[in-house]
């Protein structure tokens, strides 16, 4: 059973139109290539002909990746999103207890992860860990080199504002 993707209607919305234009635009031009490469001549020693049929797999791969994205996807209203905890689409300003600096967390669906911007999945242990916690609260996460500890200085909302 496939987990469920929280993502806002923007976010459904552009999926469906890269689905849309993977399979309409995308594969039809790989197809042509295929069917170029065939015309050359013998398919055992044509390599245009097997990095085409590759480049297909591939673009077959990444369409069913967003399709079951789409498929499993559960829409986000940010107009319910409660203000005071940590919810989808919160910037989060924490502590590190350990090493007294603050960082900033972002709280996204998948497909919009960005580590190096700091918006992290709310599923991943991180932002499991944030989501529904308030400002004020500390929180222990598990994680492979041991613990961290964070306390909650900040929630905002800068999407939604």
């Amino acid at each position: 059973m496939s987990e469920m993707v929280p993502m806002t209607r923007q976010k459904y919305n552009e999926l469906r139109a890269e689905v849309e234009h993977l399979e309409n635009v995308e594969m039809p031009q790989i197809a042509e290539k295929i069917a170029e490469a065939r015309a050359e001549g013998d398919l055992k020693e044509n390599a245009e002909y097997h990095a085409q049929r590759e480049n297909q797999g591939m673009m077959q791969a990444k369409i069913n990746q967003k399709k079951e994205k789409i498929a499993n996807a559960y829409i986000i209203d940010p107009s319910k999103l409660p203000r005071g905890e940590v919810s989808l689409l919160a910037t989060v300003k924490v502590k590190d207890l350990d090493y007294d600096d603050e960082e900033e967390f972002t709280m996204v669906g998948a497909g919009d992860e960005d580590y190096d911007q700091g918006k992290i999945l709310s599923t991943s242990p991180i932002g499991a860990a944030l989501m529904g916690k308030k400002v004020g609260q500390t929180v222990e996460i598990d994680v492979p080199k041991g613990k961290l500890k964070f306390e909650i200085l900040a929630i905002d909302y800068p999407e939604l504002d």
